[in-house]
């Protein structure tokens, strides 16, 4: 696998993540199991196949976030050079389609929430911005079409 980016708080969470599904979830299951147990006969017991289906799915789950986490890499942010677009940075642009200023920041994989302004390196935009600098005039092909924009400041 691949190095996972992550911020300081991005891995934090990943290991909270990575306990709950350990720690409370198991135990939630274990008891489900119990209690679907108690029904009696297991050849047609809809609950105790639906506990089994979500023990499976939690442990796929603690499988995936323990891979991310011995592969992750920590961003620090003091280390982000500011020069030109990298993942780490906050991007403020002009967006030309829609005349109005837009801040983006581009994170890992892990952590990218569009709603939150946080894009993932991956995505066509972050991909289109990554090393440039300000004033750098950059166009993105993205699902809603070419998206064009300004770079007019560049900060961790």
């Amino acid at each position: 696998m691949e190095k996972v980016y992550l911020s300081k708080d991005g891995y934090e969470k990943l290991i909270a993540d990575l306990e709950f599904l350990k720690t409370k979830k198991r135990r939630e299951i274990a008891n489900q199991l119990d209690l679907a147990r108690s029904f009696g006969d297991l050849r047609e017991n809809a609950e105790y196949e639906a506990a089994k289906h979500a023990l499976s799915l939690n442990e796929i789950r603690i499988r995936e976030l323990e891979d991310k986490i011995s592969h992750a890499e920590i961003i620090k942010p003091e280390l982000i050079q500011t020069d030109k677009v990298f993942l780490g940075t906050k991007v403020t642009l002009w967006d030309f389609n829609y005349e109005e200023e837009v801040v983006f920041e581009l994170t890992g994989v892990d952590e990218a929430d569009p709603a939150e302004g946080k894009i993932s390196v991956n995505s066509p935009v972050a991909e289109a911005l990554l090393g440039h600098s300000v004033d750098d005039i950059v166009e993105a092909k993205a699902p809603r079409g070419i998206q064009k924009y300004k770079i007019l400041k560049i900060s961790r």
